[in-house]
């Protein structure tokens, strides 16, 4: 029963069993392989690294046109050289003895795999199915649940292993299989979750199986063999089940330490003992059969003393009578003076059911001619109560009450049982079908002995206990079978009567050995593929790969069912695990054969996805049948794992179904979903964040991807692009070196999405590419974020702003919103906490719903959670402000959106001298520049006293009345002191000057450029005063000019309106509604 027949394994060679297919050519001669299962391109035997000299044969006459090809893929006579020469499994039990030996002169190469289905696949699920259920509970569950509720029980769980056993065939003839079993198929099908999660509880499986047997073992040495040998005894017959108990945790625990120091001193004890065990098994099988035809002639002799149709215990009494005679007196029995307080025969001072009814003797074991299986307490019996005097229905009684001081005089139920509790103790009886494909490292043909060595043994044992649940119910007396102090009935059936009890517990020490064998070694399967990092340990171990760690863990968990020390209360613990385990073996092969995957071509023809699907719906009934609190902890356990490994982010790519069904899922998904624009109710902020990067191709502002994050409660698609200038065919490294950058960023700032560098000869066609390109189908973004061009006003080269305008028409064209965080190094980290303040949104005209739907994201952050939300909106002087508030609160509710509402009053003013003055600076520099080349140095002193010039004007505008008085007041930091020399080279530098220089001075400034500063100064002067202490500031983003000459001008006019602002958030609609009133 055991999943786990011994092939000791150490693995030293670069072996990789994920790479028979999808071989990626150009990578493998730069590869290692680093650990099990890890690679899904690389492989030992395609390795393409061979010497020169070996590859001077290629560049024959023949192959001269393939001269390239072959430097770096192998000819094809190679790669079946060593597809050949392959072996899935690098070192047997024999190699592992070898291994051991100090003289390594005398080891030999492995011998290559000879092992048919007979004695590879066939008789190691014999052995692993049949158990120590079948020897000592297989009785006590057919006289419980009866012959008709025992064949039902053994019908659903035979059915259940053999669906499971043909979705395992499917899958084990789907390619090589290395050997690790049920874990290796499912990891490999579904991926690294639920290859953790259920690898995990299947390892608790075994490790629960070595308890199991270990504690079957005890029973049989402890009630059968030697009984003597118990420590505890009973003070009375009522204290003998917690005796037992404790006898058997004493005793389970020296069996278990034994057989871990036997496992540990070398696995070689267990595999030679192997064929020893298995024949106890079916000698012990065998005699079953002798005896019950035995039994048709001579019936063996097993008197049963009956009270009423009560059944009375065998080791109180001496004769099964009231009365003996003695020479000629008849004197009390010892039952009498078991039930009577008086040795008078004819004292009434008897207990009353005693008194009112007739002891009788009967045949326990009729035998197979009796026909007794036809009678009422063995074709159907009902459930037990805890207690429950077993009495034989067709006899007749007195039904009155007896003594409760009498009780212990009858044999009772020592556990309440029920079809349910049935199931779960007879399940593990059916498991071990995974013993083939552990040895399919050892089969001459693994893809045609698995399927037929599984199903014939699954065949075998099925008809073994349907035929046993026949023989023990035309046997032996239902009332017999319930008994289940005594349940070793099977002693006096088969014949000769001493094989069932030296083979069953042979045989159950060799299936504990095993587990105990079994179980390490697939925890240290899972701890080298590193998909659960806190069991990295238990993959180390000695240096002949034994795995010492996970031996001890393992030893420590089986404690914990011998602590339990009951037989019936750890089978369905072990059910549960086994029965998740089917599960997804039945799912992987429905997930695979429903996707049809170029990949599935398994050569085992005779499977169906509703096989499997029937498979996977019997295990789980059977789970919730047998315990449905256990099932929900198994459940609950598997659950976690699979949380905890996608938690850390498993990296393992081995070509799963699940992977396979995601992109069938998604394909399915981007065929239905519409290619417009989706309903205003489904609307989304799908983002498209436009990332610089520096010199050193690092993330040059990471909190534009912090505030990326901060939007995640929109639930929409996050594309991060950043531009690669030059050449595709020369910048591919550094493209792939951005990407992870990028990704190890997004990581870090926790932006789940997808990254996309592209190389442009322009930074802007590039930008325009990623507009234009990014996304897929309907999932394509509808929001563009970007940074702002910092230093632009002193940047040598124009394309910094020109980049940025160009970015703005592009998402305008395309009718998309913009986003530009502005001053965005001084955004909130993920890790702060805003514990007061505001988001102000200043909506100065409708773009759809974004700065309203805006905020109500970020709030959903626990950054800004805390923060209020205030809407502004500017009236004019022909508007009604108190109905504009009114108003805008009526749709703020309709929104269902809490903030509190402003309407700021703009009134008509003159044109102050400051923006006059802003406006003609702002266009005399832009002739300037056009106009001169200035050095480097020579610009940066020109915008350092634009920026005095600014500073003197502001101050003079702010504190003037309105006759414009300037007040002269001189910065302190830079004033600038005029020597003979400076004067001279100014006066060189204007000689050297266009003869139209001096006409820039007088220019006047254009009027429309004029209106645009007054509304920026006007706009940012009423922004500052009320949102100066808020913690975001969301406004409207103006468009750029039609006319291109006036770029630098849109420039500075947003410089001027989000001027004195700490944090602001530019936003630009793309022209639809984004968010309703409606629901």
């Amino acid at each position: 029963m055991p999943h786990f027949t011994v092939v000791p394994v150490q693995d030293n060679s670069p072996s990789n069993y994920d790479s028979l297919e999808g071989v990626n050519w150009g990578y493998i001669r730069n590869r290692d392989d680093s650990s099990h299962g890890n690679h899904k391109e690389d492989s030992p035997f395609l390795s393409s690294s061979d010497s020169a000299s070996k590859r001077n044969d290629y560049y024959d006459k023949n192959l001269a046109l393939f001269e390239e090809e072959l430097d770096i893929r192998p000819k094809v006579s190679s790669l079946l050289s060593r597809l050949v020469s392959y072996t899935n499994v690098t070192q047997g039990a024999k190699e592992h003895e070898e291994a051991e030996s100090a003289d390594a002169s005398r080891r030999q190469m492995p011998k290559s795999p000879n092992m048919g289905t007979l004695m590879g696949v066939y008789l190691p699920c014999l052995q692993n199915i049949f158990g120590v259920i079948l020897f000592l509970r297989l009785t006590w569950i057919v006289g419980t649940a009866g012959v008709v509720q025992s064949f039902l029980i053994v019908l659903m769980c035979c059915s259940c292993t053999m669906l499971t056993a043909i979705s395992m065939s499917a899958i084990a003839t789907n390619g090589v299989v290395p050997a690790g079993g049920a874990y290796f198929m499912i990891s490999r099908s579904l991926g690294p979750e639920f290859g953790g999660a259920v690898g995990l509880c299947f390892y608790l499986g075994t490790t629960f199986a070595a308890a199991m047997y270990i504690l079957g073992a005890i029973e049989i040495f402890l009630k059968y063999l030697i009984p003597q040998a118990a420590i505890f005894h009973p003070a009375d017959i009522h204290a003998g089940s917690g005796a037992m108990l404790n006898n058997m945790r004493v005793y389970g625990t020296i069996c278990l330490s034994l057989m871990a120091v036997v496992v540990f001193v070398g696995v070689k004890y267990v595999n030679k003992f192997a064929s020893l065990f298995l024949a106890c098994v079916i000698i012990s099988i065998v005699s079953i059969y002798a005896g019950a035809i035995k039994s048709i002639f001579h019936p063996p002799e097993f008197p049963i003393c009956m009270l009423g149709n009560r059944t009375l215990v065998r080791d109180l009494f001496d004769v099964c009578g009231k009365t003996v005679v003695v020479g000629n007196d008849t004197v009390p029995s010892q039952l009498w003076k078991n039930f009577c307080s008086s040795e008078n025969s004819s004292s009434t001072h008897c207990d009353e059911y005693f008194l009112q009814n007739n002891v009788t003797e009967i045949q326990g074991i009729p035998g197979l001619a009796s026909g007794i299986i036809n009678g009422k307490d063995t074709y159907m019996v009902e459930k037990l109560s805890f207690w429950q005097i077993l009495e034989k229905a067709s006899l007749s009684s007195v039904d009155v009450h007896g003594s409760m001081e009498t009780f212990g005089f009858y044999v009772s139920a020592d556990i309440a049982t029920s079809f349910t509790l049935l199931v779960g103790i007879f399940f593990p009886s059916a498991t071990g079908i995974m013993a083939g494909s552990n040895r399919s490292g050892d089969l001459r043909d693994a893809q045609k002995s698995i399927p037929i060595g599984t199903i014939l043994a699954i065949t075998t044992t099925s008809l073994v206990y349907f035929s046993s649940v026949v023989l023990f119910g035309a046997c032996i007396e239902g009332a017999v079978l319930r008994d289940n102090k005594f349940s070793f009935y099977l002693w006096f059936v088969m014949y000769p009567p001493w094989v069932i009890v030296i083979g069953s517990f042979f045989s159950t020490v060799g299936a504990g050995l095993q587990s105990l064998t079994g179980a390490p070694r697939l925890l240290q399967a899972i701890a080298k593929d590193n998909i659960i990092p806190f069991l990295r340990v238990f993959g180390h171990g000695k240096a002949n790969g034994e795995p010492t760690w996970a031996l001890l863990l393992t030893g420590l968990i089986a404690e914990l069912g011998i602590l339990i020390a009951s037989l019936d209360m750890v089978a369905p613990i072990l059910s549960m695990f086994f029965l998740m385990c089917y599960l997804f073996v039945n799912l992987a092969c429905a997930v695979q054969t429903l996707l049809r995957t170029p990949n599935w071509r398994p050569r085992f023809r005779y499977y169906h996805w509703a096989l499997s699907f029937l498979g996977m719906s019997m295990c789980l009934a059977l789970m919730f049948i047998s315990s449905w609190y256990y099932a929900i902890v198994a459940m609950g356990i598997a659950g976690m794992i699979y949380k905890y490994i996608e938690y850390q982010g498993a990296e393992k790519e081995w070509g799963d179904g699940i992977r396979g069904l995601s992109l069938s899922a998604a394909r399915y998904a981007l065929l239905r979903l519409e290619a417009g624009p989706p309903h205003t109710k489904n609307w989304r902020p799908q983002l498209l964040v436009l990332l610089k990067l520096d010199e050193d191709l690092h993330v040059k502002y990471p909190r534009m991807l912090t505030f990326a994050s901060q939007l995640k409660a929109g639930k929409g698609l996050t594309i991060v692009g950043s531009v690669i200038q030059g050449s595709f065919l020369e910048c591919y490294g550094e493209t792939q070196a951005s990407e992870q950058a990028i990704k190890n960023m997004m990581e870090i700032e926790r932006v789940k999405g997808f990254c996309q560098v592209v190389v442009a000869s322009k930074v802007r066609e590039g930008i325009a590419h990623l507009i234009q390109s990014c996304g897929l189908g309907g999932m394509k973004h509808n929001t563009v974020v970007m940074g702002w061009p910092y230093g632009w006003r002193q940047s040598e080269d124009p394309r910094a702003w020109k980049t940025f305008i160009n970015t703005v028409r592009c998402t305008t064209a395309a009718h998309l919103a913009l986003m530009v965080p502005k001053n965005v190094s001084f955004y909130p980290s993920n890790h702060e906490r805003f514990t007061d303040g505001y988001i102000d949104v200043w909506w100065i005209v409708h773009d759809g719903g974004m700065l309203m739907l805006l905020p109500f994201l970020l709030k959903q952050h626990k950054v800004w959670r805390k923060c209020k939300m205030r809407i502004f909106t500017v009236a004019q002087m022909d508007d009604n402000s108190i109905q504009m508030k009114k108003d805008l609160a009526t749709f703020l509710y309709q929104l269902r959106l809490e903030a509190e509402v402003e309407v700021v009053e703009m009134h008509n003013s003159d044109i102050s001298a400051y923006t006059y003055e802003r406006t003609l600076m702002m266009e005399q520099r832009s002739q300037m520049l056009k106009q001169m080349r200035l050095s480097s140095a020579e610009r940066d002193r020109e915008a350092q006293l634009v920026k005095d010039r600014h500073s003197l004007i502001r101050m003079g505008s702010l504190y003037s009345d309105e006759e414009e008085e300037t007040i002269q007041v001189l910065p302190e930091k830079n004033q600038m002191t005029w020597t003979s020399e400076k004067i001279e080279a100014e006066r060189r530098n204007r000689s050297n000057a266009p003869e139209n220089f001096r006409e820039l001075i007088s220019i006047k400034p254009d009027q429309s450029n004029v209106r645009r500063m007054h509304t920026a100064v006007k706009l940012n002067e009423v922004i500052v005063n009320r949102s100066h202490d808020a913690r975001l500031v969301l406004l409207n983003m103006p468009g750029p000019p039609r006319n291109p000459e006036g770029d630098e001008n849109y420039m500075e006019f947003l410089e001027v309106l989000t001027e004195g602002l700490e944090r602001v958030l530019l936003v630009r609609g793309g022209g639809r509604e984004v968010i309703t009133i409606y629901s």
